[in-house]
């Protein structure tokens, strides 16, 4: 039963057992002429309401008071605190959001441990060899000129994984800027193309663009995609066979437009292609910092994505290989010149 019809019930039964008191009390006094029989049938009838008015109330409350204790152990800093679903359907309801906001809350507060043990592993790694090589400069094992190219490297990776920290906090309080105009989605797949063949070439592998010869217009702040696709393209780049290819694949659909990273690697084992976007995840762990990335590479590529209105999914080729794929909003009009 729901709280209302509770205190309807609630209601009628306040009205209606003073009545019954009075009908009762009215019989009993024309009746039997018994003043202690009267005053008896009172006594009874106005327990009889008392009790029922406190077995309903208890009801209705009960709940309440669990929800209301469990709420204070969440505020207190109990994450594990959670309601009993008990009572009237709205209590249930409510407690059962309560429970899934503890849940979501909890699951939040376990991913930023998590981020912060990782991002302080990352972090340490190329501190120390930092550290190692000025306390080799200060003793005098090494000249400047021999560190200096080591020095260099370590910074851009301490650089490049405070920009993605940085990127990722963003993204998660929603404060990511966005600045979209109306773009050729071809000419940003063409750039990031060009802009890899190099690295392709040295890995063996040749880039194939498949462009949309209508060549969509998509609603996207530009930078962000170009780094969505580079991060794309890279990673496939680096699990296609020698030799192998990658296709970058573009295809208009009705109000968005497809885009395809597809290789003719090995695929991917087990959840990878599920747990790939998750915050630090590596398939190979033997891969190291410098070669691998920071592992925040697809999570942000996913909040990106996500920021524009897309979303972004892994699978396996049927014919072999991976193929990772996102959607993108087109351009509210035709694009012109």
């Amino acid at each position: 039963m729901s709280v209302r019809a509770h205190l309807a019930l609630l209601a009628v039964a306040a009205v209606c057992l003073p009545v019954a008191v009075v009908v009762g009390s009215g019989l009993v006094m024309f009746g039997m002429h018994d003043e202690r029989k009267f005053w008896l049938v009172v006594a009874i009838s106005t327990l009889a309401a008392l009790a029922g008015a406190l077995l309903l109330g208890r009801r209705i409350l009960r709940p309440l008071d669990q929800l209301r204790s469990a709420s204070s152990r969440l505020a207190g800093g109990d994450l594990s605190a959670r309601a009993t679903e008990s009572g009237p359907r709205e209590l249930r309801e409510l407690s059962v959001s309560f429970n899934q906001m503890a849940t979501n809350l909890e699951q939040l507060f376990d991913a930023r441990r998590e981020l912060v043990a990782w991002a302080s592993h990352d972090l340490r790694t190329p501190l120390a060899s930092l550290r190692a090589m000025v306390e080799a400069l200060e003793d005098g094992l090494a000249t400047p000129d021999e560190y200096l190219p080591a020095v260099r490297a370590q910074t851009e990776i301490l650089t490049r994984l405070v920009e993605d920290l940085f990127e990722l906090a963003l993204i998660d309080a929603g404060a990511l800027t966005l600045e979209l105009r109306d773009t050729s989605l071809c000419e940003l797949v063409s750039a990031c193309v060009d802009a890899l063949e190099a690295d392709a070439r040295a890995h063996d592998v040749r880039l194939d663009p498949r462009l949309d010869p209508s060549d969509p217009a998509v609603r996207v702040a530009p930078d962000k995609v170009q780094r969505v696709l580079l991060n794309l393209v890279n990673n496939a780049v680096r699990h296609s066979r020698p030799s192998g290819a990658v296709a970058v694949v573009v295809e208009r659909d009705t109000d968005h437009v497809l885009v395809a990273v597809e290789d003719d690697g090995d695929g991917f084992a087990g959840d990878t292609g599920l747990r790939m976007f998750e915050r630090f995840w590596r398939a190979d762990e033997s891969r190291t910092r410098a070669s691998g990335g920071s592992g925040l590479g697809l999570a942000i590529a996913q909040g990106l994505v996500e920021a524009h209105g897309g979303k972004i999914w892994a699978e396996n080729r049927a014919e072999g290989g991976a193929r990772v794929a996102f959607t993108l909003p087109l351009a509210s009009a035709p694009r012109t010149g």
